[in-house]
Parts: C-alpha cells; sequence; structure tokens
C-alpha cells in the first residue's frame, strides 16, 4: 500500500470537508423570528434548516473519522481490518480512508 499517496488523499477530503462544512453552517444559520417570510416559506426554511443541520452533522463526522485516520497512518495496523484482521483493499482505502473494515466485514456490519 502507498501510504504517501493515501496521506495526501485523507489531507485532501480533510480539505475538501473543511469547505463543505463552512458552506453548510452558512446554510443552516437559525431564521431569525422577524423576517417577514409567510408561513408556508417558513416550515420551509425551517424544514431546510434540518436537513441542512443533518447534512453538517454527518460531515463532521466524517472530518473526525479520517482526522483519526490520518493520525493512524503509519501505526503497523493501518489498513487491516478492525475485525477479521485481512489487509482492507488498496481502492477501498482510496475512496474512503476513514474504512476500517474489508467489505466483506462491512457487508456483514
Amino acid at each position: 500500500m502507498d501510504k504517501k499517496k493515501l496521506k495526501n488523499t485523507i489531507l485532501t477530503k480533510i480539505e475538501q470537508l473543511e469547505t463543505e462544512i463552512k458552506e453548510i453552517k452558512k446554510l443552516a444559520a437559525p431564521i431569525e423570528p422577524e423576517n417577514a417570510i409567510g408561513r408556508i416559506s417558513r416550515m420551509d426554511a425551517i424544514n431546510n434548516k434540518t436537513i441542512n443541520d443533518r447534512l453538517l452533522r454527518n460531515a463532521a463526522e466524517k472530518q473526525k473519522k479520517l482526522k483519526l485516520a490520518l493520525s493512524r497512518i503509519d501505526e503497523p495496523k493501518f489498513g487491516f481490518c478492525t475485525l477479521c484482521e485481512q489487509a482492507i483493499q488498496e481502492a477501498r482505502l482510496l475512496l474512503m480512508p476513514e474504512s476500517s473494515l474489508c467489505v466483506n466485514c462491512a457487508r456483514r456490519a
């Protein structure tokens, strides 16, 4: 496994998530009650805020996992499945560097 390439992939994904999180935070800003928008528009805005809050939590969780993977990348057990202890496929790690399970174990989990 090319750990340098994987490290660069993780750093790039973290950077992309930081940008994405900033944008989602703008979209998830509270709706001021004094804004003169209609009742239906306000309900729609509240619904969109709920969706954006969920997106924000998911992005923050993925960023946390990526940072953990980055901190563990030089450990001997990095890149091995935590359940079956077999090597995780390099293509999977490049696509999802935060993965701690191989494809077979992830299907069963």
